[in-house]
């Protein structure tokens, strides 16, 4: 049997509600999953050629995380970048040290952006990371299992505010302990929930949550955790027109909330449908920037500061493709990119916008298109507008 190191390190009780499934119960807990008619449905949906019981026994074989991952997961995420990419690319992986980093990254899709920068993670040597997810999308019981044997841990959302507190508590001593103790890697998104224009922006509050726990000072504590931004690019959003759908809905109604259907609808979107080429550019850590940094009197302006160095690096590390130069020159009407793309490449993804928005089940009128069609070209122009102000910044 193969373990990794770390899951023999007994896991404190007050993150049992919270953390992967230990090792020492990963057999109950894949035998449990494997009875589920839900389980069931959703491989053979995903999957529909497979055979199921050969599958099956595949999985009941497998007796750790590490195990499957690396015999069931690796093959599954391989046979979706043949399907649905043109390539998972990666770079900047030198940067990295054998040793925990906090991965904290953009967010475009629900399932794929920790899955595939595990996959690369593999390729270029390095162990996967454990990988937050929000109990918002943990529907039915059966996906809690599934994701928990498959290294995540839970991110507790929509509490009242005192238990929102102590579940923000939990977390960053959860945090601390994976990195320092189990001397494991983390993704976490730099967000709640995905970015649906693309304008990537850190979340303060995700930075407090993160220097709850720890020793010394804000910094010192943020360090603790070895924070290492990732730049995810995606060619494609096949979610980009369920985007511009939201953000319509939201505009006539600003009460309007998504439905766990929806969310089932963007996981499944995103997992089969067509990306195009994706990109993940790993940046470093930012421990050496953070410890240069001029600490101001303000706590709040030293988040902004942190803030401000892990955006510009995610924001400088994005790959930049034919489709974002033609969404920012017609988004602003400038020619100020023509030759970075083709007259077919511009007709083509205009036919892609308008196939995209005809997917769209709500009920529309010119006005409603004409704003839908501008919030796509937004989603492929702000990687590329936030990369010109980052590298001006940074000059």
């Amino acid at each position: 049997m193969t373990v990794s190191k770390y899951n023999e390190i007994n896991i404190p009780e007050e993150f049992l509600d919270i953390c992967p499934v230990q090792d020492r119960y990963f057999r109950e807990n894949m035998e449990s999953l494997v009875r589920e008619p839900g389980f069931e449905h959703a491989v053979k949906y995903v999957m529909p050629d497979i055979d199921y019981d050969l599958f099956i026994k595949q999985l009941l074989a497998t007796n750790s995380k590490y195990e499957f991952q690396h015999t069931v997961m690796r093959k599954f995420l391989e046979m979706l970048e043949d399907k649905t990419t043109d390539g998972v690319s990666f770079s900047g992986i030198e940067k990295l040290q054998h040793t925990a980093n906090t991965f904290i990254t953009n967010h475009r899709d629900i399932v794929l952006d920790a899955s595939f920068m595990n996959l690369c993670l593999f390729r270029g040597g390095f162990d996967s990371t454990e990988v937050a997810i929000g109990n918002n999308l943990l529907i039915l019981d059966w996906i809690e299992t599934l994701v928990k044997i498959n290294k995540s841990f839970i991110v507790k959302r929509n509490l009242p505010v005192r238990q929102a507190l102590e579940a923000a508590r939990q977390l960053s001593g959860y945090l601390h302990f994976t990195i320092k103790e189990k001397n494991a890697s983390l993704w976490i998104a730099q967000r709640e929930g995905r970015a649906k224009d693309s304008n990537d922006f850190t979340q303060e509050s995700l930075l407090k949550m993160m220097a709850l726990e720890g020793e010394g000072t804000i910094v010192e504590r943020l360090c603790q955790l070895n924070l290492s931004p990732v730049a995810i690019s995606y060619e494609y959003d096949p979610n980009d027109y369920l985007k511009a759908k939201e953000y319509l809905l939201k505009r006539k109604n600003p009460d309007y909330k998504k439905s766990a259907h929806d969310d089932l609808l963007g996981m499944e979107t995103g997992i089969l449908k067509y990306k195009g080429r994706v990109h993940f550019a790993f940046g470093g850590s930012v421990n050496d920037q953070l410890s240069r940094i001029e600490i101001p009197d303000d706590k709040n302006e030293t988040y902004k500061v942190v803030c401000k160095i892990i955006d510009n690096t995610i924001h400088v590390n994005y790959r930049i493709f034919p489709v974002n130069y033609i969404a920012y020159d017609t988004l602003y009407n400038v020619d100020t990119f023509a030759d970075k793309y083709s007259a077919d490449e511009k007709v083509s993804f205009f036919n892609y916008i308008e196939t995209q928005l005809k997917k769209v089940d709500v009920a529309t009128d010119e006005s409603d298109m004409l704003y839908m069609k501008d919030m796509m070209l937004a989603m492929y122009s702000n990687p590329l507008r936030n990369q010109l102000i980052a590298k001006k910044e940074l000059i």
